[in-house]
């Protein structure tokens, strides 16, 4: 599933092919909204909002759209083959004198007025990679069900909006719990760093083509800050060639202490953890 970081990529390559330039054609493959005409009209910008894009377009209208799974927007030259998938997957074609902006297999694809958006958007927690950035209301947020596993209410956009299964997975491993402890049994002052890791993370991979979590920075502190305290056991160099910690790697050394990483599947997401680094319930 793409993550705040990857929408936002999207939401920049679609403002700059679309946004300035009016509209030649536009086609939403959706029963409700397939007979709207968007041809005339100048799109103003693209946002990302989370993991949710609003393409807003003159005339006060908003195209609101979700990657979720599997979800693609592709933006193509004129005369350049379409390349994202077969015709029956396109939800949406929006095209001007330059550019031919293509949605596939877009699970949520909707037309609304600008002054509506917050219809789609209203209940999202602060945005990791938005303006709106608050991290104390973000760890309020998730204070408020203490009993919830972390790695639960870490995807619940009410809470924090852009947060995806990989950085669920990677922010448990980088805070040493497991996924399925409960907020409230977080060591204190655990949550607020996380929260604060949960924003680096995503900030630094916000222009990356290819997102890593594997930072030296979490065993070489800057210069004038404190050591980490000393471990129990030797820590292996971090190799960085390997962009993720524990995503994608069941069954391969984990990059701290050596231990197979494992995973399990929930809700059609595997969940990826070391039980020799961290500490809680397993399943």
């Amino acid at each position: 599933m793409p993550e705040g970081d990857t929408v936002l990529q999207t939401a920049a390559r679609l403002h700059a092919a679309l946004a300035g330039r009016v509209l030649t054609h536009a086609d939403l493959r959706v029963p409700r909204f397939a007979t709207s005409d968007l041809s005339g009209r100048t799109v103003l910008d693209v946002t990302a909002r989370g993991k949710h894009l609003l393409t807003r377009v003159e005339g006060g209208l908003t195209l609101h759209s979700h990657l979720r799974m599997d979800g693609a927007w592709r933006v193509y030259a004129p005369g350049e083959r379409w390349r994202g998938g077969p015709g029956h997957q396109i939800r949406a074609v929006l095209t001007n004198a330059d550019h031919t902006a293509v949605g596939y297999r877009l699970p949520v694809l909707e037309l609304l007025r600008t002054s509506e958006e917050s219809k789609a958007v209203g209940h999202l927690g602060p945005d990791l990679l938005g303006p709106d950035w608050d991290p104390a209301l973000a760890v309020d947020r998730l204070l408020a069900a203490p009993d919830r596993p972390i790695g639960e209410a870490l995807l619940d956009q009410r809470n924090l909006a852009g947060i995806g299964n990989v950085y669920k997975c990677e922010l448990c491993f980088l805070a040493r719990v497991t996924p399925w402890l409960p907020v409230g049994a977080l060591p204190d002052g655990v949550l607020p760093r996380l929260v604060a890791l949960a924003h680096r993370l995503l900030d630094a991979n916000r222009d990356r083509p290819t997102r890593t979590t594997t930072i030296r920075a979490e065993r070489r502190p800057r210069t004038g800050a404190p050591a980490p305290a000393p471990p129990q056991r030797p820590l292996p160099p971090i190799r960085v060639q390997e962009p993720l910690y524990v995503y994608g790697r069941v069954r391969r050394p984990c990059l701290r202490c050596g231990t197979p990483v494992r995973k399990v599947d929930e809700a059609d997401r595997p969940t990826y953890w070391c039980p020799g680094c961290q500490s809680g319930p397993m399943p």
